[in-house]
C-alpha cells in the first residue's frame, strides 16, 4: 500500500462509503471517488487508481445488488443476460478507445445528458411505476443488445456516468420503476466490473490492501443507498439521478473547459 496520511485514509475511506451509497440508489458512484483518489494520491499511476477503483466498487455494489435481490422484483436471468452483453461491449470499446478523442466525445454526452435531463423534469411519471404486463421477448433482446451491448461499449470507449444511463435505458427499455431498473443494474455493474476487475487483477495494477479498507466502507455505503431507495421509493431515486445528471453535466463542462 502507498505511503497515505491517517487523515488522508479518513477521506478516502469517507469517498468510498458516499460512492457507494451514490452508486447503489442510481449509478454514478464513480464521479465522487474516482477524483478523490486522483487528488488523494497524486503520485500513483492512473492504471492503479483504475483497477483498485474497481476491486473497491465491485465488493459495494455487490452489496447493493444482494439488498435489492431480496425485495424489488428483479429478472435475476434477463439482468445477468444484459450483464455479459455488457461485458461484451465494455471489451469492444477499449479496443477501440485508443483512436477516439474525449475532446470529441464529450460536448456530444453533455447534450445527451442535457436532453435525459430535459425529458426526466418535463415526465415527472417517468419510473413512477412498472408498465403492466410482461416484458415481451423483443424488448427483452433490445435490452440486451442495445442497454448491454450498447451501454457497455460505452463504458469501454469513455465511461462516465454508465451507471446512471443504466438505469435510465432499463427504464425506458423494459419499463420498469426506477427502483427496480436500479436494481437490475448493480447486478449488470457487477458483471461489467468483475471483467474489468480480473483484467487489471492481471496487469498487477490493483492496491489489494487499500481497496479492501476502502471496500469495508463502499459496502457499507452501497447496502445503505439501497436500502433507502426500497425504503422511500421512485420519487427519491428520481430526484438523486437528477442531481447526479447534473453533477455529470458539470463534471464533463468542467473537464472540456480545462482540456
Amino acid at each position: 500500500m502507498p505511503d497515505i496520511s491517517l487523515t488522508m485514509l479518513v477521506v478516502l475511506c469517507l469517498a468510498a462509503a458516499a460512492a457507494g451509497w451514490i452508486d447503489a440508489v442510481v449509478g454514478g458512484g464513480g464521479l465522487l471517488l474516482l477524483p478523490a483518489m486522483l487528488l488523494g494520491l497524486p503520485h500513483v499511476p492512473a492504471a492503479h487508481i483504475l483497477g483498485t477503483n474497481k476491486a473497491v466498487a465491485i465488493v459495494g455494489t455487490s452489496g447493493a445488488a444482494v439488498t435489492y435481490l431480496r425485495k424489488a422484483p428483479v429478472e435475476v436471468r434477463t439482468a445477468v443476460r444484459i450483464g455479459l452483453a455488457a461485458l461484451a461491449g465494455s471489451m469492444t470499446g477499449a479496443f477501440f478507445a485508443a483512436g477516439i478523442s474525449s475532446e470529441t466525445l464529450r460536448p456530444v454526452i453533455m447534450v445527451v445528458l442535457l436532453g435525459v435531463a430535459a425529458f426526466v423534469l418535463l415526465r415527472p411519471s417517468f419510473g413512477g411505476t412498472r408498465a403492466g404486463g410482461p416484458v415481451t421477448r423483443a424488448r427483452t433482446v433490445t435490452a440486451i443488445v442495445l442497454v448491454g451491448g450498447g451501454i457497455g461499449f460505452y463504458d469501454g470507449l469513455f465511461g462516465p456516468g454508465t451507471g446512471t444511463f443504466l438505469v435510465l435505458a432499463l427504464t425506458a427499455v423494459l419499463h420498469l420503476d426506477l427502483v427496480t431498473a436500479s436494481a437490475t443494474a448493480k447486478i449488470v455493474n457487477v458483471c461489467t466490473n468483475g471483467g474489468a476487475l480480473a483484467m487489471f487483477a492481471y496487469q498487477g495494477t490493483v492496491l489489494w490492501q487499500l481497496a479492501a479498507l476502502m471496500a469495508v466502507f463502499n459496502l457499507a455505503g452501497g447496502m445503505a443507498g439501497a436500502r433507502m431507495a426500497l425504503r422511500k421509493g421512485s420519487e427519491f431515486v428520481r430526484g438523486v439521478l437528477l442531481v447526479v445528471v447534473f453533477s455529470l453535466i458539470a463534471k464533463l463542462a468542467f473537464d472540456q473547459w480545462t482540456a
